[in-house]
């Protein structure tokens, strides 16, 4: 009766069960698989150890045929900071000796889920996934530039200092600007960037003609300024060809010439040639900006620089290409001839169309594409006037002068004498300049954003391109022989 009625320490006591969970031997022959014996038998180590503490803290089953309960895990994940895989939450075993012992020797009590789904990750991280900190690299707004530039100095070497601010997207539009001394080139590109007409010239970020520069007929620009909005529009300001300043300036101070050069101005009309063509390869959109109507020159200039433009370089060695252009593998960009402080009769509906068919027929032959992009009817200027008013429309449009200047002028011309209406506004016969630029500005940022090259090029990608075509401009063997013909 004692033998049968009473449960041996040794086979089925608490002490039993422990060695026989941790050596994992199987159970008695009658045993329910089922219970929890059999989910022990899959229980981690490291659980088991826990599983033990917690067993050890409590007192001993009793004596019956009804399986012990299975201990309530307290534990949770280690945070990532912390060495411990148990939280402050969690509940402390009633002999705290085994836990700390645990951390003592570097272990921890259990495996968290998601350590063992990060691991699953980190291998996909190193087959080709995107780095966390790179990608968080890639989420932060691009920095904002205050101020303009050099991409290229006034000794025309190529700058690297543009290159931190372009990023890896490929959605850009690239916008360049040609023109003669003083007409305005700097101004109308801060306007089309950053600045409004209201802010103070000296606060733009292509820097205008200052007062003594004009006084003394010096130019401000001098190579090409780079300029990047928030929106990826890059704008590049040029110095003003054949400048008769950086001629005087040439000769006044005894500069040397590059070896291939022997006269002053030729290296003058040279250096204006390699900017043009330089723009006309890697832009999309050349303002061309004059205050005069029309220098004949300027357009026999324009269609030299085109002559002597570099070749779209090809993916392969092939003669043969499509670069998506109607001209085959060519690329040429979209040019805009900006008709810069006009006065109040070039804004006459007859007179807006004289201009456009001068310019239509000086540009006849030029495989730029000046016309068919832009238009003065479309903003709304001369609503009187219908589409088909004006024939072949070229991209021509027209800025007054701005208030602050046009005010003057209207001062000088009246002699100072206060007008019969002074509250009432003057007839100027066209909107106002900001309004103009509001529109000049939209319509340029719409032009269609061609591919520059064979490729498509992101922002960084542009940037060594445009340097491998500055090179190849300075080195062109085409504008070597033309210059030979100069001299």
């Amino acid at each position: 009766m004692s033998e049968s009625g009473h449960s041996q320490p040794g086979m089925y006591g608490p002490g039993r069960r422990r060695r026989r969970r941790r050596d994992r031997d199987p159970g008695p022959p009658g045993q329910n698989l089922s219970g929890p014996s059999r989910d022990r038998e899959f229980v981690p180590r490291e659980r088991q150890c826990c599983e033990h503490m917690l067993f050890q803290s409590k007192p001993s089953a009793p004596v019956s045929g009804t399986p012990m309960e299975k201990p309530v895990m307290l534990i949770k994940p280690r945070e990532e900071g912390g060495k411990s895989g148990v939280t402050p939450d969690a509940a402390p075993p009633a002999s705290g000796t085994g836990v700390t012992k645990l951390e003592r020797e570097g272990q921890r009590p259990t495996q968290p889920v998601y350590q063992i789904q990060n691991r699953g990750m980190g291998s996909a991280a190193s087959s080709g996934a995107v780095d966390p900190v790179i990608g968080q690299t890639k989420l932060l707004p691009p920095e904002k530039m205050k101020h303009s530039i050099k991409l290229v100095d006034d000794q025309m070497s190529w700058c690297d200092s543009a290159m931190e601010y372009l990023r890896d997207q490929t959605d850009m539009l690239v916008v360049g600007v040609l023109g003669l001394q003083g007409t305005g080139k700097s101004t109308i590109m801060s306007l089309l960037s950053a600045n409004t007409p209201e802010e103070d010239q000296r606060m733009y970020v292509f820097r205008a003609q200052t007062q003594e520069i004009k006084e003394r007929g010096g130019n401000q620009s001098s190579g090409i300024d780079f300029y990047i909005t928030q929106e990826r529009v890059i704008f590049l300001d040029t110095q003003p060809v054949l400048s008769p300043s950086i001629l005087d300036h040439l000769i006044n101070n005894d500069r040397k010439l590059p070896p291939e050069y022997n006269l002053p101005h030729t290296y003058v009309e040279m250096q204006s040639l390699q900017i043009a063509a330089f723009l006309f390869t890697v832009c999309h959109v050349v303002i061309v900006v004059q205050d005069w109507f029309t220098d004949i020159n300027l357009y026999r200039f324009l269609q030299t620089a085109e002559m002597l433009k570099p070749s779209t370089p090809s993916a392969s060695h092939e003669s043969t290409g499509s670069s998506g252009s109607e001209d085959g593998s060519e690329y040429y960009p979209h040019i805009i001839f900006l008709q810069n402080k006009a006065s109040r009769e070039e804004f006459c509906p007859r007179t807006l169309k004289d201009m456009h068919v001068i310019v239509d027929t000086l540009m006849t032959h030029s495989h730029l594409k000046y016309k068919g992009t832009l238009s003065m009817l479309d903003s709304n200027i001369f609503p009187g006037l219908e589409r088909d008013y004006l024939g072949t429309e070229v991209n021509l449009f027209l800025l007054p002068m701005m208030e602050s200047e046009g005010d003057e002028a209207l001062a000088r011309a009246g002699s100072g004498t206060t007008p019969l209406f002074s509250l009432l506004p003057g007839y100027r016969g066209h909107p106002s300049f900001s309004s103009l630029v509001a529109k000049l500005r939209s319509q340029v940022l719409a032009m269609s954003r061609n591919q520059l090259s064979h490729t498509i090029l992101t922002e960084k990608n542009w940037f060594h391109y445009a340097a491998r075509i500055w090179d190849g401009v300075k080195k062109s063997s085409a504008l070597s022989e033309y210059s030979r013909l100069l001299s």
